[in-house]
């Protein structure tokens, strides 16, 4: 339900801010929760107030906590650093009146932060970008390493657990739902010839030899601000799925988004395959800050990580072609087996040159 400026205001005025507020407009292109910038009576946009999608993020008390722990074990770092401008390199959530992080107002839960000025973000990826973010994921990921596992809480349960999504998609298989199947059963075959190969990271953890980190498990471009003047990176943003998972996540699903030189729901076929030089420059940007705190399992199974990725989210799109479009928003009836054969396409472009790839990694090892 949209709220008048009016409601706005009376949902701001339960945090504690510093500045008069006095509007409360729509703000950036998110596709879950809802974002507004706060105008002071001077003028100035300070404030960001957001209204948590509580649909996705079921426990917003885990969420603002973990959010609250990540930014204020950063903003130690940096301190520690001797970082200067620390409001402007870290996200800065504000308290309400009551010390909470979050605001309920009997329909929605609410959260402010700092607007970061002299700020902006991108959606293009290029070599050079894509060696900024990994630098900035990478470090990020560096900060947080010396947190304790069991810390933080999974905002989202299973987000990245492929044996829990196969599972998912067997019951789909065995349910039949929107009587799909017969047309997807080649696909369906591919999957399956994958599925042991696919689940080796939840293996290797119960086995000790992979160890869980704090990840922030939504790594793409438009989720870090640039320096308006320097174009330096100044900050990750986007919290909400900073979770425990595998490194193999964050460089995972970076190569699955910004390495495809198509599209995700990408109807031609032939343009979808892997971009080699914007996969070698995250990882370069990556390596450069973590690779202090990577053990040489990790370091070579990063690229291992574009491949899982891209399964995981082949089977999940046909996951929920099966069940009748359930989950992801379609435009055409067809939509999710668009996706899922554009994906299953990245897939195998990225097993083609799955040799390259590995060996781009002996650098480091």
């Amino acid at each position: 339900m949209a709220k008048t400026n009016d409601e706005l205001l009376a949902i701001l005025s339960q945090f504690a801010l510093e500045e008069k507020v006095v509007s409360a407009e729509p703000f950036g292109n998110g596709h879950i929760n809802d974002t507004l910038k706060v105008t002071t009576d001077k003028g100035e946009i300070k404030y960001v107030l957001q209204r948590i999608n509580h649909l996705v993020f079921t426990n917003v008390e885990m969420l603002q906590h973990n959010i609250h722990v990540v930014t204020t074990h950063i903003r130690e770092k940096l301190e520690a650093k001797g970082e200067t401008d620390i409001d402007r390199k870290v996200l800065t959530f504000l308290p309400t009146k009551d010390g909470k992080y979050y605001y309920f107002d009997g329909d929605s839960y609410w959260r402010v932060c700092l607007f970061i000025p002299r700020s902006k973000s991108y959606e293009e990826v290029t070599p050079e970008l894509s060696y900024e973010a990994g630098k900035a994921f990478g470090d990020f990921q560096l900060m947080l390493s010396d947190l304790p596992e069991g810390t933080l809480g999974e905002t989202i349960p299973n987000f990245h657990n492929m044996e829990f999504r196969l599972q998912q998609f067997h019951e789909a298989v065995e349910a039949n739902a929107a009587g799909r199947l017969e047309e997807v059963k080649d696909l369906v075959e591919e999957i399956e010839k994958r599925a042991e190969a696919m689940c080796i990271q939840e293996r290797l953890y119960r086995e000790g030899k992979l160890k869980k980190r704090t990840n922030h498990c939504d790594t793409k471009v438009n989720n870090m601000m640039f320096d308006a003047d320097t174009d330096k990176v100044l900050c990750v943003i986007d919290l909400d799925t900073v979770m425990p998972g595998f490194v193999l996540s964050d460089i995972g699903d970076f190569i699955r988004t910004a390495a495809n030189t198509g599209a995700e729901d990408d109807e031609n076929l032939d343009h979808v395959n892997v971009n080699l030089p914007i996969f070698e420059a995250y990882t370069r940007g990556y390596m450069e800050k973590a690779k202090d705190f990577l053990t040489p399992l990790e370091i070579k199974m990063l690229p291992y990580g574009g491949r899982l990725l891209t399964y995981m989210q082949t089977v999940r799109f046909l996951t929920d072609y099966l069940n009748g479009d359930t989950y992801y928003k379609i435009h055409s009836p067809k939509h999710n087996l668009i996706r899922t054969k554009a994906q299953f396409k990245l897939l195998q472009s990225l097993e083609a040159h799955a040799e390259e790839m590995d060996g781009f990694m002996n650098q480091w090892l």
